[in-house]
């Protein structure tokens, strides 16, 4: 998507409203289908997860389930103090060269090679601000190991939200699940389908904004 929140891109530049316009595609999948505005689920990955985060930080009335793989916090919204409880399933790859599972900046460089901004928290300084976000009891979290991942689950938000983080081991740039493509160099993890994941990590979060409101 165009302004993901990190300020690099030329829609950034330009001053294009994205989430105003999510915000009305929301109202308008209501007003056409009868969805429910204020339990919107987000989802997207590398710059649509970017995205996601902003949305659900800007949006927090319509939003109740954010899900990002493959991409942190732009640091840009650290300190944003959203309305309302965002439940977080947090999905990134040891071995994400692109987006570091550790943070760091945009590759977008100035005109002599110098960083820019577009900084992206790493997965657990993204963690702990939707955590504190949520209101989630202090603690490490329900945790939940495998071979190749590892997941920790942070539950007691306000209006029952929570946070999940989950990292895989030795996973790229990639969705989980997906169909491996030859010319793909990064890594991706067959152990789990991340779009079935987040249906199931969303379907007992859909929580109404009023339950949700901070």
């Amino acid at each position: 998507m165009g302004t993901d929140g990190r300020g690099v891109k030329a829609a950034d530049a330009a001053g294009i409203d994205d989430v105003g316009f999510l915000r009305t595609l929301i109202d308008w999948s209501a007003q056409r289908y009868g969805t429910l505005p204020d339990r919107t689920v987000v989802a997207g990955s590398s710059n649509g997860a970017f995205m996601a985060h902003r949305l659900a930080l800007q949006a927090s009335d319509q939003v109740a389930v954010l899900a990002a793989v493959a991409g942190g916090m732009p640091a840009t919204w650290r300190d944003f103090e959203p309305t309302h409880a965002v439940s977080a399933l947090l999905i990134h790859g040891t071995a994400d060269k692109l987006a570091p599972i550790d943070g760091g900046h945009s590759r977008h460089r100035g005109p002599n090679g110098e960083l820019r901004g577009g900084r992206m928290l790493s997965l657990r300084e993204t963690t702990e601000r939707w955590r504190a976000v949520d209101r989630c009891p202090a603690g490490p979290g329900e945790p939940y190991v495998t071979e190749f991942s590892s997941r920790t689950t942070a539950k007691g938000g306000v209006g029952g939200s929570r946070v999940a983080a989950w990292t895989v081991l030795g996973g790229g740039h990639t969705w989980p699940g997906a169909s491996v493509l030859p010319e793909w160099s990064e890594p991706t993890t067959q152990e789990f389908d991340a779009a079935k994941e987040i249906c199931r990590f969303a379907q007992t979060l859909l929580i109404p904004a009023d339950a949700r409101r901070l």
